[in-house]
């Protein structure tokens, strides 16, 4: 469980002189120089190249750090948005990205010190997006999670809603994925079976057998356990992970027996 967010405790001191970022930069440069790589660094960002630290940590393989770092502070600064932060919020976060109780003062300063940073959110969703741009299950995972912290403490309002908009645009999901983590299913003309196989997909009911197929294909491929595992997804993605292709398997299973095909 300390997994990804053990990795950057350390890493928070640098936060207090550089920013958010100076985390990711602590990790990616403490990280370097174990492996002896250090040099390799400097490369990318010589001849006047703009300095990105969350790029540097993803360059080591650090996508655990990153992803930590970056909903830590999406979190932070989602529930400061509209107003003071609230104990229904940090629990919210807490809850929803499963903070162990080891590492809860470290994740808490971090979460501090963004809440009241001027760093623009959109830049972490946007490394975020990078970081894991081969699976959008798990972007689509962090917003659904972004969604049930903003709730916590009651309705959406437009603040909110607008945070979480540029957060998914950021992170190139689609509207499909939008209407899953507002927690409505895509507008139609007929109200909508909640265990509708069609929805679980991400496909309509006029979708041909080949369009399905390669749904069902491309969903299987980006939720795996054991590609996530071994694209360097954290670990608690990839537990909820395994339920998520079973839902895909039975939705495709009953379209195939509908179907016939």
């Amino acid at each position: 469980m300390m997994g990804y967010w053990g990795k950057i405790i350390g890493g928070t001191a640098g936060f207090f002189v550089g920013g958010p970022y100076g985390a990711v930069i602590g990790a990616a440069l403490g990280h370097a120089a174990d492996s002896g790589s250090i040099d390799a660094i400097r490369r990318p960002f010589e001849h006047g190249a703009a300095y990105d630290p969350a790029r540097v940590a993803a360059m080591f393989g650090r996508r655990d750090e990153v992803f930590a770092i970056a909903v830590t502070v999406l979190a932070a600064k989602l529930c400061k948005c509209d107003g003071p932060v609230t104990r229904l919020e940090i629990d919210a976060f807490k809850r929803n990205f499963r903070i162990p109780p080891s590492s809860a003062k470290g994740i808490g300063r971090l979460f501090d010190k963004a809440r009241d940073s001027n760093d623009s959110y959109e830049t972490y969703a946007a490394q975020l997006a990078e970081a894991f741009g081969d699976n959008r299950g798990v972007l689509e995972q962090v917003l659904i999670s972004l969604f049930a912290i903003a709730r916590a403490d009651g309705s959406l309002n437009a603040r909110e809603q607008e945070f979480l908009r540029r957060v998914h645009r950021r992170f190139g999901l689609d509207q499909i994925s939008w209407d899953r983590a507002f927690g409505e299913a895509p507008r139609r003309p007929m109200p909508v079976d909640e265990d509708d196989p069609y929805l679980a997909l991400g496909v309509s009911r006029s979708t041909s057998p080949q369009e399905l197929r390669a749904a069902w294909k491309r969903l299987m491929r980006e939720n795996h356990p054991d590609s996530l595992a071994a694209r360097g997804v954290p670990a608690d993605y990839v537990a909820r992970a395994s339920d998520k292709v079973a839902r895909i398997n039975a939705a495709w299973d009953r379209i195939k027996r509908e179907r016939g095909i």
